[in-house]
This record gives C-alpha cells, structure tokens and sequence, in this order.
C-alpha cells in the first residue's frame, strides 16, 4: 500500500476549506472580552476576545473598520459577528470580524462618548475659543436640509422678527453616509464667501442613527475652525450632539436658533420708544434746572448791578495790594537786620580782626599757618601777616616756655 505523503500548505488548505464550510463557522455571533486590541497603519484591527476559560485571535479588515463607529478597546465586553477560517502561512485559526457590538451600550452611544472624549481633552469645547453671536447681523446663512420643516421654520421665524435681514439657504445632507462631508462642505463654503454674521447649522428630530451626522469628528473640526459664530440647532430640545458642545450656542431647536440669531424688531423699536422718553425726560430736567439757575443769577446783585460789583471788588484788591506790600516790606526789614547781626559777628570772629589789636599771623614758607615754635627750626623763613601788611623773617633763635617739667607752645 501506497502511503501518501502531504505538505504543510496542503494540509493548512484544506483545514481552512473545512472551517469556511462549515455551517455554524461561517456566520455566527461570539461574546467575549476584548484584549491585545492594536489598530495597525494598514487600517485593519487586530485583538483577542476572550472569555473566563479561552480566547481566539481576531482580525477585523479595514473596510469594516472604517464603518464601525466607536473604537474598540481593551476591557470592553462585545458581541462579534464574523466567520473562522486559518491563516494559511502560520496554520492559526482566527475570527475574521464583520462586525461589533459592545454589550450593554450600544454603538453609537459608545462612539458619542469616545468622541466627546477626546475632543474635551483637546480643548475644542473650552469657553475661550466661544464667539460671540453678531447682535444685529444683516445676514444669517442657514446650514441645512432645504426640504426639511426645519428650514420653513427658521425663514418663518427670522422674516417675522426681522424683515431686513437676510437668509443664506446653504442645502447640506443631514442624515446618511456622505452627510458628515456635506456638512463640513457647508461651513466651509459660507466662510469662504465671508458675508454672512451668523452661522445657523441644524436639522430637525430624528433617531440617534438620523442624528449620527453631527457626531463626527471632521463636523466638529469644521465648526470649531469656522470664523463665523456657529448656532448649534439639532433634534429636539432633548437631543444632545458633538456640534452642540463644539458650537458657540447651543439653541435646543431650529426656531430657537432662529430666535437667538436675530432680535425682535418690535421688542426693539420698544427699548428705542423707552429710551427716548428716557432721553426727553432728563433733558426736559436739565432744561428746568438751568433755567432756574438763570432766574437765580438774572435777580443777583452782580446781574443787575455789574459796576457797583466791580466797584466794590476793585477797592477790596487795593486793600490786598497795600496788605501785600506792607508785609513784604515788614519781612525785608527782618532779613536786613538778620543780615546785619550776621555781619557783626562774621567781623568779630575774623582773623583781621585780631590782628588789628596788634597780633601777627606767621606763616612758613610753603603758605602753612604756624601753631607751635615746634614747627620751626633755626635758620627757617616765616611769613609775618599784619594788619596793614607782610613782612619775611629769618630765625636766629627759638626758646620754649616752661612751666615746671611741662612744655607749653605759645
């Protein structure tokens, strides 16, 4: 008997044809826990769903991928819906996955907070980079469905509080595949055209599927990077987008947005009516009070009897005048003999002044004034200063006076 003899690659082959036909194996749904989770470059997804007991290899390609609408990640409980079938060059089985449900969340849900996530940790919802909604805008460009209710009710609105301002229609997807893109088309279109103060982005309610739109990543980008104010108007008052968070305002309908983008011409035209009345009321007060001051002044003495006044404030200057120049001849009297006293003793204290009543100031040679007969010896020239005169001397002769055994300069 003939033995036959297989290869590797064969035996992988035909494992693999046995898995993808078999019945349960080729479509079936499997809980577990996802971990190892790694997103490649390529774009594909590759983890481990396991369970208390075993795990098995997963890999989910990129075309799925793109679709699902939440990131996997480690810890996260799902449900995958895929087929088993063996890497033929390593010969390991591996869940080839379809698709992915978390267990207990659904995905969409999970997506939104993932989503929301990231961007408050990027900053795009901080309060610092909120503009400020145009207070009297002359255009409104209106981001939206153009057969939707939505849009009949923001012109309705608008047109009724104010008829002078201007409607925008920019028709945009709201729901489906391509709505994120024609959305993000939308604001950047307005931006680019430059002539609308306010942006209105929204749709009326639908489901969270019909919703989904306004809660991706490349709309809140285009909100955030726009330089017009975005009003935020998606769903009922009770749904909450990653547009309402990224916008400027947050209105909780389109007609509340359309409330918020333009004022009420009538309550306007009241604040206008209350601010003339108010503005006629004080000039009528000032009016009244000038007017008594111009009654007060007109019966004053210096209205009726303008020469008597000036009359009366020319004597009272004189009486200053002669004031000022009594006191300023008073105070020049004081310093001359203040002056005079200090003359007297800088004369008094003056070296002149002692050599007057016969002494004489000796001097050496070099200009140096003598204190002691120690400072000269026999043979020194010394300067003698007298009252009326100079006079050069030659030493021939020094003697100090003694008083017991104590030397005493004179």
């Amino acid at each position: 008997m003939k033995i036959r003899v297989y290869s590797v690659e064969q035996i992988n082959r035909y494992v693999r044809n046995l898995l993808e036909n078999d019945f349960v194996l080729n479509g079936f749904w499997v809980k577990g826990e996802i971990s190892n989770f790694k997103a490649h470059n390529s774009g594909h997804f590759y983890f481990t769903l396991k369970d208390a007991c075993a795990s098995i290899q997963c890999i989910m390609f990129r075309g799925e991928a793109e679709v699902l609408p939440f990131l996997p990640k480690n810890g996260l409980f799902v449900v995958v819906y895929g087929t088993i079938s063996i890497y033929e060059k390593t010969g390991q089985y591996q869940l080839y996955a379809e698709m992915i449900e978390p267990v207990g969340i659904g995905s969409l849900a999970l997506s939104f907070e993932q989503l929301k996530q990231k961007l408050a940790q990027e900053g795009f919802f901080d309060e610092e980079y909120k503009r400020e909604i145009c207070e009297y805008p002359k255009c409104v460009a209106v981001i939206t469905s153009p057969t939707g209710a939505a849009v009949r009710d923001v012109i309705k609105i608008i047109k009724r509080r104010n008829q002078a301002v201007k409607i925008v229609v920019v028709p945009v997807l709201v729901q489906g595949e391509y709505a994120p893109s024609s959305i993000v088309k939308g604001i950047k279109l307005v931006n680019e055209w430059g002539k609308a103060d306010t942006i209105i982005l929204g749709r009326g309610g639908g489901s969270a599927e019909d919703l989904s739109a306004f809660n991706t990543e490349k709309v809140a980008k285009a909100i955030f990077a726009s330089e017009i104010p975005v009003i935020s108007a998606v769903g009922h008052e009770t749904d909450i987008t990653i547009a309402d968070f990224v916008a400027d305002v947050r209105a909780s309908t389109p007609s509340a947005a359309a409330e918020i983008a333009v004022k009420n011409t009538q309550d306007m035209s009241q604040y206008l009516q209350h601010y003339i009345m108010t503005l006629q009321n004080t000039f009528e007060n000032k009016l009244l009070q000038y007017k008594k001051r111009l009654e007060i002044i007109m019966q004053s003495s210096a209205f009726i009897q303008p020469v008597a006044l000036l009359r009366q404030q020319k004597i009272q200057l004189e009486q200053l005048q002669k004031a000022m120049q009594k006191q300023m001849l008073y105070c020049l009297e004081t310093k001359q003999m203040q002056c005079q006293t200090l003359q007297k003793r800088l004369q008094t204290a003056s070296p002149f002044a002692i050599l007057k009543r016969g002494y004489v100031l000796a001097e050496n040679e070099k200009g140096e004034t003598l204190k002691s007969i120690a400072e000269i010896q026999k043979g020194d020239t010394v300067i003698l200063h007298f009252q009326n005169g100079v006079a050069k001397a030659t030493i021939i002769q020094k003697e100090f006076y003694k008083s017991g055994k104590e030397e005493n300069n004179i």
